[in-house]
């Protein structure tokens, strides 16, 4: 039997005013549950736009977006916090916001975003560093069905980095994930499907080293 589809993108489009042509057009594809699909495009094609219209960010120009599951805000947007307030007083907010108990969420986030005294700072003052992993910090505490992701893997020291991707597709390896990266390895490694962007327009494909292939070509000199 079928997985029942997490989330269904219908005739989804966005255009920028005074752009003539649009970022992405007449979009459709389904993900369903526990699927882990990944966003391929050359720079300027508008894969942080599709992450960010999926985590409502953004409003689409037309189409719609239906979520059945609960899901995370695009781990590496930087527009996810009140940058007056502290590291710690932005996770006060997002716990309450999310019912989850403070203290707890706390904890977990001191303990993986590895941020130290960062976190009694304004967040207007971090680096676009520090602000992903006060990002990913959050998601993972609070749990999320399924996980928006835009380049953070590639936060941090190789550690660091591993210790995002065990956290993610190890420990989480029953929730399903939407990934833009330009990293063909953990693309390799973690997604089963891709959608290709390129001028507008986007291809789904159900096997991942044929997208691969497509992408590689697009990115040919």
């Amino acid at each position: 039997m079928a997985s029942p589809a997490a989330l269904l993108v219908s005739n989804l489009a966005k255009r920028y005013p005074g752009r003539e042509t649009p970022v992405l057009r007449d979009l459709n594809f389904s993900l369903a549950a526990g699927e882990r699909l990944a966003i391929l495009g050359r720079n300027g094609q508008g894969k942080s736009t599709l992450i960010k219209m999926l985590g409502g960010v953004l409003a689409p120009t037309s189409g719609a977006i239906s979520w059945s599951v609960t899901r995370s805000w695009p781990i590496g947007f930087a527009g996810g916090f009140q940058g007056s307030l502290t590291g710690y007083d932005n996770i006060r907010f997002l716990s309450r916001l999310y019912n989850k108990p403070i203290s707890e969420t706390l904890k977990a986030v001191e303990d993986f975003a590895e941020l130290g005294e960062a976190l009694t700072f304004p967040v207007k003052h971090y680096s676009s560093g520090m602000r992903a992993r006060l990002a990913f910090g959050l998601s993972l505490a609070i749990e999320f069905d399924c996980y928006l992701i835009d380049e953070l893997v590639a936060v941090g020291d190789s550690r660091f980095q591993k210790k995002c991707e065990e956290e993610l597709f190890v420990h989480r390896a029953d929730k399903s994930f939407i990934l833009a990266s330009h990293d063909t390895n953990v693309i390799s490694r973690h997604c089963s499907q891709a959608l290709v962007v390129e001028a507008g327009y986007c291809r789904l494909f159900r096997d991942i080293d044929e997208a691969l292939d497509v992408y590689k070509w697009l990115r040919a000199p």
